[in-house]
């Protein structure tokens, strides 16, 4: 059994923890740089050797308890991992606990969304991404990584933020108004703002392609893009949106781990870190400098 972070058992244990880390290894349709399938390993190293103590909110966010589950292994086909993916967070949300996965390729979050949709019904899916992953079939399946978020576009509300790359196709499938492309909050310094306008009062799902960074502070991802988002601006909007919205829950997805490039895998595990910070502040104990 791995812990999260290393820390003590007691906060890895099923029964107590209140979210569940869900490894999903998956590269089965990536169509340039390999290695995402290295990605859920590398994060949790990461966190090994990450300080829990979080600075900007004065908590141990570890302490709300997180469960490492066993990587969901299924990759004979797109189709048969999606599946493997909705069962396995379904059988979470039963217990309620609110499930985050980390892939593995942009099309884990299929089976994810189609899990807490049907816990929760219509949501507002919130995108952060490189990409618009709009295309509905690609390479022979609509479950690629570049129709990741295809079916949410039809279902849910769908907000797209960081995007800037992408096929004329997918044009007719995009909500133009809910579409925050990079050039656009480059020059928008209300973007945040903007951002938040769009969100419904839903039930939120995050996902996040960690290509939606810039190249030059996370590197290590299957289909770099210049022009992304930088460090505290994407923080300050997760932060508003925790903030203010029901977020149920997340996934942070292509990491393409590098052996030699460790920065973009402590990025990430920083990144699902302040994400727990935010979604469970008001439920974490504020350190006390005056019993240390």
């Amino acid at each position: 059994m791995r812990i999260y972070a290393g820390v003590e058992e007691k906060y890895g244990d099923y029964d107590q923890a209140k979210v569940v880390f869900l490894p999903v290894p998956y590269d089965g349709t990536s169509t340039w740089v390999k290695g995402a399938d290295k990605g859920p390993d590398a994060v949790l190293d990461a966190s090994e050797n990450m300080e829990i103590y979080d600075i900007e909110t004065n908590t141990e966010p570890y302490t709300i308890g997180v469960y490492v589950d066993e990587p969901v292994s299924e990759s004979s086909s797109p189709e048969a991992m999606t599946d493997a993916v909705f069962q396995t967070v379904k059988k979470h949300l039963a217990q309620d606990k609110i499930v985050t996965v980390f892939g593995g390729e942009h099309s884990v979050s299929i089976g994810a969304i189609r899990a807490y949709a049907e816990k929760y019904g219509k949501l507002t899916v919130l995108q952060i991404d490189a990409h618009a992953d709009l295309r509905p079939e690609y390479h022979g399946t609509k479950y690629n990584h570049a129709c990741a978020v295809y079916e949410s576009s039809r279902l849910h509300n769908l907000v797209q933020v960081g995007i800037r790359s992408m096929d004329t196709e997918e044009l007719k499938y995009m909500h133009r108004e809910k579409t925050f492309f990079g050039h656009e909050i480059d020059a928008n310094p209300n973007w945040i703002e903007d951002v938040m306008a769009q969100l419904e009062d839903t039930p939120i799902y995050i996902t996040i392609d960690l290509d939606a960074f810039d190249p030059s502070i996370l590197p290590s991802t299957g289909t770099p893009e210049p022009g992304g988002l930088q460090w505290y601006p994407t923080l300050k909007l997760l932060k508003k949106v925790f903030d203010t919205q029901k977020v149920v829950g997340w996934d942070i997805v292509e990491l393409a781990a590098n052996p030699e490039e460790k920065s973009s895998d402590f990025l990430a595990a920083k990144l699902y870190y302040k994400m727990l910070a935010y979604r469970f502040f008001d439920q974490l104990e504020q350190v006390d400098i005056t019993k240390l």
